[in-house]
């Protein structure tokens, strides 16, 4: 069917009938942009969010998981893993970062996807979390099926953008806190969640 429109990339992009084993995505931003990109969520237009002013590179692919939403069910998984309950959703769609060895140029674009894990992000106690995904068909990346295949350095690289990245250097406190390090099977479920946080929460309210 065609469209005389272009879909939302929140709520017009389908993430696929594979889910969570394989995502559709909306890719942001890459590694060779100085400015961080952001799907403005009324328009569905990319937006300038902010210049990077400091040595933060996106190590890969990163953008989100159409029709997902980090709310309650989310949340929960974090409130459970640090035995608290207090923590909420930061009320975006899912993010998720996709390896590849291709130098992909720019964003705005869709890209098949498999989560292989995630990490675990608190940003100023909401949870934030960060699915690991590889290209799907990738020449090198779609080797790993799990995230504790991938080469140390590889995962200390996406550690350190994802903990520094909304830093300043005047600011003696950092701001986004990794509280662990999960396996494919967590990030399926944190992907399930986040698309029942969508269904209850978003859906009904898209026209």
């Amino acid at each position: 069917m065609l469209h005389d429109h272009k879909a939302h990339p929140w709520h017009g992009i389908d993430p696929g009938d594979k889910i969570p084993y394989e995502v559709r995505t909306f890719i942001e931003i890459v590694s060779t942009d100085t400015v961080k990109y952001e799907v403005d969520k009324t328009s569905g237009y990319l937006s300038i969010d902010r210049p990077q002013k400091y040595s933060n590179i996106v190590p890969a692919l990163y953008g989100f998981i159409p029709k997902t939403y980090c709310s309650h069910r989310v949340a929960e998984l974090t409130n459970e893993a640090l035995k608290r309950k207090d923590i909420d959703g930061d009320k975006d769609p899912l993010d998720i970062c996709v390896l590849t060895e291709k130098d992909v140029t720019h964003g705005d674009i869709i890209a098949w996807a498999i989560p292989i894990g995630g990490f675990r992000l608190l940003d100023r106690n909401q949870a934030d979390d960060k699915i690991i995904a590889v290209l799907k068909d990738d020449l090198v990346y779609s080797q790993y099926k799990s995230i504790h295949q991938l080469p140390e350095r590889i995962v200390n690289r996406l550690i350190h953008y994802f903990t520094t990245y909304k830093d300043l250097p005047t600011d003696p406190n950092q701001r986004m806190i990794l509280t662990d390090i999960y396996d494919v099977e967590v990030a399926y479920d944190v992907i399930l969640r986040s698309v029942k946080d969508y269904n209850k929460e978003i859906a009904s309210q898209v026209k």
